[in-house]
């Protein structure tokens, strides 16, 4: 018994021991992993006032009067009124909801439609013509848009699609040969045996891409529907050639109301600036989460 003892209280005091001993070592190794890259922190700190100090310069601008306009300081007063004048002005309600029914729209066409065709060519590149389809739409992407910029307006008035419906079909179009380029190669990497156990079961091609492939694509359907959304919610020369109706104005035309040929309202025009950031900063707060899961899936892939 008491020789059972003894080994028992021996082994306890090595595996103490052990642990004592293993415990420097792991705190070592995560300070070593710990350890601060001084030189490239100061380098993103650097980068950041790139954006900081306009953002800064922008929100106290729309809280100045138009005479103290221009500088860095804060304002003496601050014209929370801004806001109010610059919504009215600009009619923001009705250009934000124009703006909001054409993002969201030209993404969710813009997804349906561009990863299909990405996953038509992905799927037959050794066809000629499937490859010539993806060259054709990749060199597009190299053609400035000042070169087409008025034959689209001409086409789509002729067509009357000088509206809503012809900007979101512009936008699905035009973004083609960016989101093929992106989404081509990650379809091309999914293993094709996956579709040949499903073509077993009998699914076909359609069945095939919407239960297989579309949910494995969630990493760049993310990428592109954030690019999609960016490019809908900010442009403003594609609106300007395209929109003729008054009403159908998105919010970057309904804020050049701001700029004249003798004066500008910098303070007002700022405010409908940051109102105009705002719904996109809203939905990546909430949205954030999903966006960097579908990036981590991604690289993890």
């Amino acid at each position: 018994m008491t020789t059972a003892t003894a080994n028992t209280m021996s082994q306890q005091s090595a595996q103490q021991s052990a642990t004592m001993n293993t415990a420097p070592a792991k705190a070592e190794k995560f300070r070593k992993d710990r350890r601060i890259n001084w030189w490239l922190t100061a380098v993103v700190a650097v980068f950041s006032l790139t954006i900081l100090v306009p953002l800064y310069f922008t929100v106290v601008t729309a809280l100045k009067t138009p005479a103290e306009a221009g500088s860095f300081s804060l304002p003496t007063s601050w014209q929370w009124g801004n806001f109010a004048a610059a919504s009215a002005k600009v009619d923001y309600p009705r250009a934000a909801l124009n703006s909001a029914i054409i993002t969201v729209l030209a993404v969710s066409l813009t997804l349906v439609t561009n990863t299909f065709v990405a996953y038509a060519i992905a799927r037959n590149m050794d066809k000629r013509f499937f490859r010539f389809l993806y060259y054709f739409f990749i060199a597009a992407m190299f053609v400035p848009f000042p070169v087409v910029m008025l034959p689209l307006a001409k086409q789509m008035g002729s067509w009357h699609l000088d509206n809503q419906a012809g900007l979101i079909v512009l936008y699905v179009i035009l973004g083609l040969g960016t989101n093929l380029f992106i989404a081509t190669g990650f379809i091309r990497s999914i293993p094709v045996s996956l579709e040949e156990a499903a073509r077993i079961d009998g699914a076909g091609t359609w069945r095939i891409f919407w239960k297989i492939i579309f949910p494995l694509m969630g990493p760049i359907n993310a990428t592109i529907a954030i690019m999609t959304a960016l490019w809908a919610w900010n442009d403003f020369l594609l609106p300007l050639i395209i929109l003729t109706d008054q009403s159908n104005q998105t919010i970057p035309l309904a804020q050049y109301v701001f700029s004249s040929q003798f004066a500008t309202n910098y303070p007002q025009a700022f405010a409908s600036y940051l109102m105009a950031m705002a719904p996109v900063l809203v939905v990546y707060i909430f949205a954030q989460k999903w966006v960097v899961g579908g990036v981590m899936r991604g690289a993890v892939k």
